[in-house]
């Protein structure tokens, strides 16, 4: 004897039970099938509304009847075309009959608990009838049998409790007898030993097919649904779940009570008892594997086997000194709730006796909230203890896995995994036996925190990360370039997944949560929306990523006062900018304390020297003990470009010209050419290595004309080079006199800083400087005599670029 059970999807449409059809029909030429149906899919849910309008007095409790009547009737006519009137004139008697009942419950104004037993069995009732019928008209020897003739309970309406002695006896004596290939039996329906109509409770399809497996000792029950069986994560929230092999009882149970919809958790108590393996299968991918729930789990090589979560959750909170040593207050409270027929789904409670903490549905949190607070009005007004505390809008998420208990530090691992993305964890829970340990979350962070664990602990140690890039210019275009390249290296030997989610320019802005196809990310701006700083924002925070990070490749003011929100949320930030660190201290220490506030990494290392550590090459000096005595630097590659290439032979317009042409300088040459740059560079290694300064402490030696300074406009500017370029030929022609060259040198020393123009005599390191390159020479105690020395390209699209990729990299590996 076969057992298999089919869910509401698996007979929600006619094509789908045509699958169900074929499927019974392979197993019936291996032996008799009894099989279990559901309601069509999302009948139940109907009847019960339409239930409810009728009690409310809401006549259109007659259009959800219509409703319900029409998807029958269609379902009947596809799987039935001819000669089906006897068939319709039952299907429709038995609909009048729930139109009679509906109208009753209009009429009386009253839903009893008994009455929505009798309501919502219409829906395995009718499927399962349709469904029967359709075998026959297919030459099948089926038979339809009502499970209420064969399991019985008592009169407990809605969940009602089995008779497994009587139940057992009946379901034997049935199917001993019966010579049917297949016995179609509706799942979920009962009836009392006084004869009323009875329900297992929601789910309680599962719980049919597993009291009949058990009562015949099958050697396994299959429950078919819509995906392939228990998976390591909800894959509607989770991408990277997938499905497991084989799964204990105990673990199958823990995940379904968790909120794992594949299983009802009842249904495995009659199986396990008698080690009956239950195999969830895919009705709509029958070849598929699914999973196996047996007495044996084979799944060694995972530490956890699933992750789940359950929503809507309220938790409650009573506490008190006056409950600190006096016993019973934990027996109040929970007779209480078990009054008013409130379930608990987690407890945990201080050592110190000062507060008990449970989470229960929030649809239940009104009425705990009421009776809690009556039940303890005396301790209450005496302020022995305070008002419940009811917290709403949670979530609890649940590891489970039968070897947790081998293995050490993992709800270290899982809690600092769920703290790396400040996600706030409200209680925690964890049994003895080591296979579950749950927390309380808020629910707005459920799928970021599903997919961070997910990741974690079944993912081969892959990481994604989520970028958000603002400013698509000649650096924004190579880092995306680089990204592209790259990804599957990083993936291969790093383990990270880089994705880029969002991109915006001045003008428009794209999102895409699954990731932006970098082959062709250019044309996805031409249906853009338009960009603003405020909704580039509010779409990263709203997206609520794991490991999400925010790049500035902009030189946009209004960009950098953005980051804060951003570090507040748990976004990472990477500064191409400099503005933000070399503004007032204040704002730079604050966007530091945020970072290790939240947790977020800040990093802005190409802020000095592009793609050069020099940044974290000092970090590092620091953190290790040294102490920096001194910093001489050439901090400006456009500078250094422009000196490099300027002579006697050319003029000062020109090379300016051919600089920002080529890259090496801001749209505004100005900003390069005036030293602010270069001082807001000194600025930020100042900073680093310990100093509180502000810009205007730091000496600007200006070499640039007063009529260069006070240029109204890029033009006016370039304009005034041709009217000076005597000056600047004169700057020259003295250097070369003393046989040096001109460098823009940064410097700081005893706590002062300054930058400007100097004359490098030949031997000097800086002398020997090409093109755009920079040179940053640290002097420490470790390092007196002869500095560490960091020197390259100090400039330029790419190198900033990977600069910007370095930051992002760091991210990851963190």
């Amino acid at each position: 004897m076969q057992v298999l059970k089919f869910g509401g999807t698996s007979v929600g449409s006619s094509k789908n039970i045509n699958r169900v059809i074929t499927i019974l029909e392979n197993y019936a030429t291996k032996d008799k099938v009894i099989c279990v149906v559901s309601a069509v899919g999302g009948i139940t849910d109907k009847l019960l509304k339409a239930g409810r309008l009728a009690q409310k007095k809401d006549e259109d409790y007659l259009s959800e009847y219509k409703t319900i009547k029409s998807i029958h009737l269609k379902l009947l006519l596809e799987l039935v075309p001819s000669k089906n009137k006897a068939i319709s004139k039952t299907i429709e008697d038995k609909l009048k009959q729930l139109k009679e009942l509906l109208d009753g419950i209009y009429l009386i104004n009253e839903l009893s608990p008994q009455t929505s037993d009798k309501l919502v069995s219409f829906g395995e009732l009718l499927s399962s009838f349709i469904i029967t019928e359709a075998l026959k008209y297919k030459g099948v020897n089926a038979k339809r049998k009502n499970t209420q003739d064969l399991i019985v309970t008592n009169s407990n309406f809605t969940k009602a409790e089995v008779d497994f002695e009587t139940t057992n006896l009946k379901i034997r004596d049935y199917f001993n007898e019966s010579d049917y290939s297949i016995t179609l039996v509706p799942g979920f329906i009962s009836k009392s030993n006084k004869g009323e109509i009875t329900t297992l409770g929601r789910g309680g399809s599962d719980y049919t097919a597993a009291i009949i497996a058990a009562a015949l000792n099958v050697t396994q029950l299959e429950i078919w649904t819509d995906v392939s069986g228990m998976y390591t994560a909800n894959p509607k929230l989770v991408k990277h779940a997938f499905p497991i092999e084989r799964i204990s009882y105990q673990e199958a149970m823990e995940l379904s009570h968790f909120g794992a919809k594949v299983l009802y958790p009842p249904t495995v108590q009659p199986v396990l008892d008698l080690n009956i393996p239950i195999h969830i299968k895919n009705t709509l991918k029958p070849e598929a594997l699914g999973t196996i729930i047996s007495n044996e789990n084979n799944n060694k090589s995972n530490i956890a086997t699933g992750i789940t979560n359950i929503n809507n959750i309220a938790l409650l909170t009573l506490q008190g000194n006056g409950m600190v040593g006096v016993p019973g207050f934990s027996k109040r409270l929970f007779e209480v709730l078990a009054q008013e027929k409130i379930n608990i789904i987690l407890i945990t409670q201080a050592s110190s006796e000062h507060s008990i903490c449970f989470g229960i549905l929030q649809n239940d949190a009104s009425t705990a909230e009421t009776a809690i607070n009556t039940a303890f009005e005396h301790e209450i007004s005496i302020h022995k203890i305070d008002p419940i505390i009811v917290e709403l809008n949670l979530s609890i998420i649940a590891l489970i896995g039968d070897n947790m208990k081998n293995h050490q530090s993992i709800s270290g691992k899982m809690f600092s995994t769920l703290g790396k993305n400040n996600i706030n964890i409200r209680a925690i829970a964890q049994g003895a036996s080591e296979r579950n340990i749950s927390a309380v979350i808020a629910e707005k962070d459920v799928e970021k925190a599903l997919n961070t664990i997910h990741e974690r602990f079944f993912e081969d140690n892959n990481k994604q990360l989520n970028v958000f890039i603002t400013g698509i210019g000649n650096v924004g275009e190579k880092l995306i370039d680089q990204i592209e390249q790259q990804h599957e290296f990083l993936k291969k030997n790093l383990k990270l997944d880089v994705r880029i989610i969002g991109l915006a320019n001045s003008r428009k802005m794209v999102f895409n949560a699954n990731g932006i196809d970098l082959k062709n990310w250019a044309a996805q701006f031409h249906h853009a929306d338009k960009s603003t700083l405020e909704g580039f924002f509010e779409k990263a925070t709203q997206l609520n990523l794991r490991n999400s990070i925010f790049v500035d490749v902009t030189a946009n003011e209004a960009v950098s006062k953005m980051y804060a929100g951003y570090l507040k949320n748990s976004i990472a930030v990477v500064a191409c900018s400099k503005i933000a660190c070399s503004s007032d201290y204040k704002n730079y220490k604050h966007l530091k304390d945020l970072s290790l506030k939240y947790n977020t990494p800040f990093l802005y290392e190409t802020n000095v020297g592009a793609g050069l550590p020099i940044i974290n090459t000092l970090n590092n000096l620091v953190a290790s003990g040294d102490k920096v005595t001194s910093i001489q630097a050439v901090l400006s590659g456009s500078l250094n470009f422009i000196f490099n290439n300027f002579n006697d032979h050319t003029n000062f317009h020109d090379t300016v010209k051919r600089a920002q042409f080529e890259g090496y300088t801001e749209p505004d040459p100005r900003i390069d050419l005036s030293g602010i740059d270069v001082a807001r560079k000194m600025l930020i290694l100042a900073r680093e290595n310990g100093g509180t300064m502000d810009i205007d402490a730091i000496e600007n030696e200006s070499f640039l004309t007063k009529a260069n300074l006070e240029s109204g406009s890029v033009d006016d500017f370039y304009k005034t080079l041709k009217k000076d370029e005597a000056h600047f030929q004169a700057l020259y022609a003295n250097a070369k006199a003393k046989d040096c060259q001109l460098k823009y040198v940064a410097e700081f020393k005893n706590g002062k800083a300054k930058v400007g123009l100097q004359e490098i005599p030949n031997n000097h390191p800086f002398s020997n400087l090409e093109g755009k390159d920079n040179i940053v020479m640290f002097y420490t105690q470790r390092y007196p005599e002869q500095p560490l020395i960091v020197k390259g390209a100090g400039a330029g699209a790419d190198v900033t670029a990977s600069g910007l990729f370095a930051d992002i990299i760091r991210i990851g590996n963190n």
